[in-house]
């Protein structure tokens, strides 16, 4: 079962998106020692890296991080429209994150060896599991119902062996590039799963995510994410949550 939080604004959702991500690290770093996430593209997740980036010195836990993504264009890492770049430039240089700990997904490399070779980084960090358990994946949702790069229609959305994928992209939303993605067993698998959406424009496909009714054949790839043994938590501010209150 989701849990949905709605928040007035979209300020107020990026600072009690913050105060979740830190506690969900927190707890991790407690159990183990680390925590390992995935991050998300997007405008939403870049007001909540700009904001954590504020907190540096108020958290000690960020050289326990350990930080991966959920989906890449394929474009170098230098590009505008970099996932890595995003992050990089919002959150990880100004926090004290070991280069070390850092696994960006190699977007410059043709799609099919990029895949592959992220999965392999993966496998390797995650050693000897059948899935990687991530403590904290961020998602955003896009006004079709795709997550990270898993688009309404795609065959990837029934990969059920493979932990990365290429994904072809060649409609709507821009930009018109490949993609690189981790699949839905991946998502599932998390720990916590924090999905974070902002914005009018998001407001109906957040209610066809939530009341909609769709057999299990025509689910979107947003309500297909449902961790198997971990927590799945909605955080959105009113404008995109107008239909669901």
């Amino acid at each position: 079962m989701a849990d949905l939080k709605i928040f007035p604004s979209r300020t107020a959702l990026a600072e009690a998106a913050a105060d979740e991500f830190l506690s969900i690290c927190e707890l991790a770093i407690q159990r183990q020692g680390w925590c390992r996430l995935l991050l998300a593209g997007g405008s939403t997740p870049r007001s909540l890296y700009a904001l954590l980036a504020s907190r540096n010195r108020s958290w000690s836990g960020w050289p326990r991080l350990q930080v991966c993504w959920g989906d890449e264009r394929c474009v170098p890492p230098d590009h505008a429209e970099s996932n890595y770049r995003m992050a990089y430039e919002s959150l990880l240089a100004h926090v004290p994150v070991s280069s070390q700990h850092i696994f960006p997904m190699p977007g410059e490399l043709l799609p099919a060896l990029g895949s592959a070779r992220y999965e392999e980084t993966l496998r390797i960090l995650f050693d000897g599991q059948d899935l990687p358990d991530f403590d904290l994946a961020l998602l955003g949702v896009g006004e079709d119902g795709h997550v990270a790069s898993l688009f309404p229609g795609s065959l990837a959305l029934d990969e059920a062996r493979r932990w990365v994928v290429d994904v072809p992209h060649d409609q709507p939303p821009p930009p018109l590039v490949p993609r690189l993605s981790v699949t839905l067993p991946v998502l599932n698998a998390a720990r916590h799963v924090l999905f974070l959406v902002s914005g009018e424009t998001k407001a109906p496909i957040l209610e066809r995510v939530f009341l909609a009714q769709h057999e299990n054949s025509n689910l979107l790839p947003a309500q297909r994410v449902r961790p198997s043994s971990g927590f799945l938590t909605w955080m959105v501010d009113a404008a995109a949550g107008k239909f669901l209150s």
